[in-house]
């Protein structure tokens, strides 16, 4: 299932598989991840949280975190517990997100993906991302998708 963020209840697992799951693909320096660890609080308190957890009231096993500009719908965190895998929890968060965003009249989609990340482009390429640019400052690739 699907639901909001709690903070109380879920923060400490989101914090986690950031650290485990997402910062490990990064090739940002150090201080700039140390940087991006502080502002976590700041980044998590805008825009929207969505868990997927096997019932209302359990821990989260994923996590999609999003924010509405306009008609665009910016992906900014992804993160799916490894035991979790492979059981469509991140294609359900992704829908959610999708249709959250298209519910407030957006057009489009963008996330980026840190380079050598292959497993993350190939599943956003399978939900109709494409590699739109390069951003070689962040050594990461823009993906983005139009709604219909």
């Amino acid at each position: 299932m699907i639901r909001y963020r709690r903070p109380r209840q879920d923060d400490t697992i989101i914090y986690d598989l950031i650290e485990k799951q997402l910062v490990p693909l990064s090739h940002l320096p150090q201080t700039i991840i140390n940087q991006v660890r502080k502002d976590l609080p700041r980044r998590l308190g805008q825009g929207v949280t969505l868990v997927a957890c096997p019932d209302y009231e359990s821990d989260p096993l994923g996590f999609v975190h999003f924010m509405l500009h306009g008609d665009l719908l910016y992906i900014d965190m992804l993160a799916i517990a490894p035991s979790a895998r492979r059981k469509r929890y991140g294609n359900m968060l992704m829908d959610r997100a999708e249709r959250f965003a298209l519910s407030r009249a957006c057009h489009r989609a963008k996330v980026s993906v840190d380079t050598g990340n292959t497993a993350g482009l190939a599943f956003y390429e399978k939900l109709g991302y494409s590699v739109a640019r390069y951003q070689p400052q962040n050594y990461c690739y823009e993906l983005e998708k139009q709604f219909r």
